[in-house]
């Protein structure tokens, strides 16, 4: 495949489809951080040779109820009972906003919870059994019926899920998602981001991960970047990601994240992650896994995010017309329209995607997949009238 004379032979040897080392990839990264134009190139022509799609997902972001067991060092999400951000969404108000979507055209009902509230907080607890449900997966599960009714396609984001709950949901959700965000245990010691924050650590995570992979569940995942990791844990989280993969054939779509820094967190006085640095380990995620679906999230580069079409992504994830991003509420999502306009300057023409990636639909229940069938063109892309 390749049209490329680069000086770096790892990359010539990943544009000839013959892979990357682990070991390769620290060196290529290391060297990106004073030089990253070989390794965007490189990116830019993998991607394209996958053609010239790029996607993202209409959706509304449900904050069901932002409770959490973890306290991680920069997260705004979570909130405690009785303070103003607090959101415990009854059924009732989130049918309300569940309506509310379908008449915005929403395709993707995003449901958001903090991790386990029920086991943290009696609040919680009470809420749940207030509502008829003994546990949140089991209120989701009720959650994602009541989109399906209204013709939304639920995708599922609430932590460490067991089994159980997994399969449950699986019923009602084309897809799910669980960041990985580092594979380095180091990231919950003392002073680190997931000090105090359980179900961050590795092995639960991928433990999750795996239990999906064995349902045969679609899964989004990713990396968080710029939190304090090192370029090799930064490098071990990729190809952690993609083992997972390479065993069960079930990760849709990996989203690397930038860090931002938020004036009411420990980690406020955190610089942000640099732009070559992202940049470069963009690209090198799009080079170790060359057919992945590759996301940035375009609200947390406002002025920048068109250039990361050249570090290789295809995929812009969800944007909302009608309700913030609540994990980072200050970052305003881009109008689809100026989306679309970036991707066509540079050659490359946006459609919109369900929850579920094309290539993984043949994962989704049958009745779940006829209920796409419905707005769905020749491609498993959702149709123009339907989200126009």
């Amino acid at each position: 495949m390749s049209s490329l004379a680069l000086r770096s032979e790892p990359l010539n040897r990943a544009l000839g489809g013959r892979g990357m080392t682990r070991d390769e990839a620290v060196s290529v990264l290391a060297g990106a951080m004073d030089d990253p134009a070989e390794l965007l190139a490189a990116a830019g022509q993998l991607r394209d040779a996958g053609g010239h799609v790029v996607t993202f997902s209409k959706k509304a972001f449900f904050n069901v109820v932002n409770l959490c067991r973890d306290s991680c060092s920069y997260c705004t999400y979570k909130a405690e009972p009785g303070s103003a951000k607090l959101s415990m969404m009854g059924p009732e108000q989130l049918e309300g906003a569940l309506g509310m979507a379908a008449r915005y055209g929403c395709v993707e009902a995003l449901l958001v919870t903090g991790e386990r509230p029920e086991e943290s907080y009696p609040a919680a607890r009470a809420w749940l059994r207030g509502n008829g449900y003994g546990s949140t997966a089991e209120y989701l599960a009720h959650a994602s019926e009541a989109a399906l009714e209204l013709g939304l396609f639920p995708h599922t984001n609430a932590g460490n899920l067991e089994y159980g709950e997994l399969a449950e949901l699986q019923k009602t959700n084309v897809s799910m998602g669980l960041m990985v965000e580092n594979s380095s245990a180091r990231m919950g010691e003392k002073g680190m981001p997931h000090e105090r924050a359980p179900s961050k650590e590795p092995d639960a995570r991928m433990g999750v991960l795996e239990d999906a992979g064995r349902l045969g569940i679609p899964m989004t995942t990713g990396m968080l970047a710029g939190i304090g990791e090192t370029l090799d844990e930064a490098v071990d989280t990729i190809f952690a990601i993609k083992g997972l993969h390479e065993r069960f054939g079930n990760i849709q779509e990996v989203i690397v994240q930038n860090f931002a820094p938020k004036p009411d967190t420990r980690m406020r006085g955190h610089p942000p992650a640099g732009r070559d640095y992202f940049m470069a380990l963009v690209a090198l995620a799009r080079v170790v896994m060359p057919a992945m679906n590759i996301q940035v999230p375009p609200n947390l580069s406002p002025h920048t995010y068109a250039d990361y079409l050249g570090a290789g992504i295809n995929d812009w994830g969800g944007i909302s017309p009608l309700t913030p991003d609540y994990v980072n509420p200050e970052f305003a999502w881009p109008r689809i329209g100026a989306l679309e306009s970036e991707c066509a300057v540079r050659g490359h023409e946006l459609k919109c995607r369900f929850p579920v990636y094309p290539g993984f639909v043949g994962m989704v229940p049958g009745g779940l997949r006829d209920k796409m069938g419905a707005v769905a063109d020749e491609s498993w892309h959702v149709r123009g009238e339907r989200w126009r």
